[in-house]
C-alpha cells in the first residue's frame, strides 16, 4: 500500500465511522453504523474508489455512510465472499477507481451471465469486461445505474425491488394464462417480475438496451423511460465548446 492510499485510507475510514455511527445512533445502533462507516470507508480509501473532486464523490460517500448503510453493509459481506476467491474475485481497478464503485471479475454471483450490484459493488462483470466495450458498457451505464438507485432509495430499495418480483411474477402467471400460454411461462413470468421491475426498466434505458431480447416482445412498456448515458453524454460533449489550444 502507498502512503497516499494509507493516509486515504484512515481519513475516510474516520470519516465513514463518524458519519455511519451518527445517523445510526438514533435507532440505538451507533457502534453498528461505526463500524459500517470505517469498514467501507477504509476499504474505498485503500483502493481510491470515491471521487474526490467530484460532488457525486463526495455524495456517494456520505450516502454510503449514512441513508443507503444497510446496503453497504450487504457490499461489505460481498467483499469477504470475493477475498477467499482465487485473485481475490477478479478485482477490477479500472472500472472502479474513482469510479465510486467496485467491480469484480466474479465475486458474489447468483445467476451466470449475469451480473449483480449489492450496495456499491458489482459483481460478475467477466474477464471480457477489461477489453469488450459492450461488456464495460454494461457496468457503466446498466449496473452503475443500480449503484445509484440503492444510494437514492437506501433501506427500502430491495424491499421495492423484491416487492416488484414477487407481485410481478404473479401477474406474470396470470399473464400467460390470460394470453393463451403463447410464450413460455418462465419467460412471460420472468418478463414481468425482472425486466419490467421499473429499477431495471431504469436501467436498460440508460445502457441503450430497451427492450432486451430475452424480454417478451409485446408485453409491457415498449419505450425506454430516460434516454441512454451516451445520448446524453454526446449532448453534453456538443455543448461545451472545445477549449483553444495553448500555444507552447
Amino acid at each position: 500500500m502507498s502512503r497516499s492510499a494509507a493516509v486515504e485510507a484512515v481519513a475516510t475510514g474516520l470519516g465513514g465511522g463518524v458519519l455511519g455511527g451518527a445517523a445510526l445512533a438514533a435507532f440505538g445502533l451507533g457502534w453498528p453504523g461505526v463500524a459500517i462507516g470505517a469498514a467501507n470507508g477504509a476499504l474505498g480509501g485503500w483502493r481510491g474508489t470515491y471521487a474526490w473532486r467530484r460532488p457525486t464523490g463526495w455524495l456517494a460517500f456520505v450516502l454510503d455512510s449514512t441513508w443507503a448503510s444497510p446496503l453497504t453493509a450487504a457490499a461489505l459481506l460481498t467483499h469477504a465472499v470475493a477475498a477467499v476467491q482465487p485473485g481475490r474475485g477478479g478485482y477490477l481497478a479500472d472500472l472502479s477507481r474513482r469510479a465510486n464503485r467496485h467491480v469484480y471479475r466474479r465475486g458474489f454471483r447468483v445467476r451466470r451471465g449475469f451480473l449483480i450490484t449489492i450496495g456499491n459493488t458489482v459483481h460478475g462483470a467477466g474477464a471480457i469486461a477489461t477489453t469488450d466495450a459492450r461488456r464495460r458498457r454494461v457496468v457503466t451505464d446498466h449496473e452503475d445505474v443500480h449503484v445509484w438507485q440503492g444510494r437514492w432509495f437506501g433501506p427500502s430499495y430491495p424491499l421495492l425491488y423484491g416487492g416488484w418480483m414477487l407481485v410481478g411474477g404473479a401477474c406474470g402467471a396470470g399473464v400467460w394464462l390470460v394470453r393463451g400460454r403463447r410464450a413460455p411461462l418462465a419467460k412471460v413470468v420472468e418478463t414481468c417480475g425482472y425486466y419490467l421491475n421499473p429499477f431495471e426498466w431504469w436501467a436498460y434505458s440508460r445502457d441503450a438496451n430497451w427492450p432486451p431480447r430475452s424480454k417478451v416482445a409485446d408485453v409491457g412498456w415498449r419505450r425506454p423511460i430516460v434516454r441512454p448515458l451516451s445520448e446524453t453524454s454526446r449532448r453534453i460533449s456538443r455543448a461545451v465548446p472545445a477549449r483553444p489550444a495553448t500555444p507552447r
